[in-house]
């Protein structure tokens, strides 16, 4: 009965799919999408073809540094709405470039200082540049923490709360060394290999930018311009009831309900069926938020397809033939 079987082929190499159409690159991000291997940083609270859209996107942006998809996906993300290349992506990009001599990066201590350090040559222009980051430069810009652990929010009863002697997970508490040597590379890599990153900013800078963008000029205004900032007064006490008041019907003290807002009660709804273990979990997590009813309530009826699809994805991640 074997006798007909044909006989498995040794050998060949492994090749990746590399797209040459735009329909090509958007049916690779669909199925990136599809299969759950989309980077949260990437496309966020987005689904269906929007999300395979920013996957496009991203495939797109590596191809013009010479990455191939998959690799794009693991070194890219997206801070501020703009593309950055993390550490070891920078690195990567500059590599593959074939304009590099000689790239060396790590960490050294001195006078008990950390000082991370990034030394390349270009062999096509014979430039060379050595830059280091120190432990001093990380503490004055806010980056280094030596904290175990720290206050920050936790998911508790489908609602995020300030907690304190949290484990600190920051990667400059983790991999202190492998930070100061990625800092000090972005640096060198930029100023020297320009035209290879094509305007691509690396993770840290990226961030820097995107928090000065939200920086607001909070200083009060100096005294003889505008006066010296005052505290509020405090409210006047309530005036003593009259006749008039008591003989009057009292009047209804008016209900103050929180504002609905949609994008908050929809990532609510991911962030919480992300953390389930299977169908089941799933099913009480989504009747407890009760979405139809309550984006029906709200005025938002034409979302409550985009709620069951945050429901579906995560089903399907869990086991592809739930995904429909």
């Amino acid at each position: 009965m074997n006798a007909h079987v044909p006989a498995l082929a040794g050998g060949g190499n492994v090749l990746a799919i590399i797209p040459q159409t735009f329909e090509e690159t958007f049916r690779i991000a669909r199925a990136v999408v599809a299969a759950g291997l989309a980077p949260a940083s990437l496309v966020g609270k987005k689904t269906g073809d929007d999300a395979a859209s920013a996957v496009a996107v991203c495939i797109m942006s590596g191809a013009e540094l010479g990455l191939k998809p998959m690799v794009s996906l693991r070194s890219f993300t997206v801070i501020n709405g703009k593309p950055a290349l993390y550490g070891d992506g920078l690195i990567n990009v500059v590599r593959m470039s074939g304009k590099v001599a000689f790239l060396r990066t790590g960490h050294e201590m001195r006078d008990g200082q950390m000082v991370g350090y990034c030394h390349a040559k270009r062999s096509d222009t014979g430039e060379e540049s050595r830059v280091e980051f120190t432990q001093a430069e990380a503490e004055r810009a806010g980056l280094w923490d030596s904290r175990p652990t720290m206050r920050k929010k936790v998911w508790e009863n489908n609602q995020q709360v300030w907690k304190d002697g949290q484990p600190n997970d920051a990667p400059w508490y983790r991999y202190p060394q492998r930070m100061i040597a990625w800092r000090a590379a972005g640096y060198c890599l930029r100023e020297l290999f320009g035209d290879v990153l094509g305007g691509i900013r690396d993770e840290f800078e990226a961030r820097e930018i995107a928090e000065l963008d939200e920086l607001r000029d909070v200083t009060p205004p100096a005294e003889g311009k505008a006066g010296p900032s005052k505290p509020p007064a405090p409210p006047k006490p309530p005036a003593p009831p009259t006749a008039k008041t008591i003989d009057a019907e009292p009047e209804k003290p008016s209900e103050q309900t929180a504002e609905f807002i949609l994008g908050d009660f929809l990532g609510e709804i991911e962030t919480s069926l992300a953390g389930a273990k299977d169908e089941v979990e799933i099913e009480e997590i989504w009747t407890d938020f009760d979405a139809p009813a309550v984006l029906e309530t709200n005025g938002h009826a034409d979302m409550i397809d985009a709620a069951f699809a945050i429901k579906n994805r995560r089903l399907a991640q869990l086991s592809p033939l739930n995904g429909g």
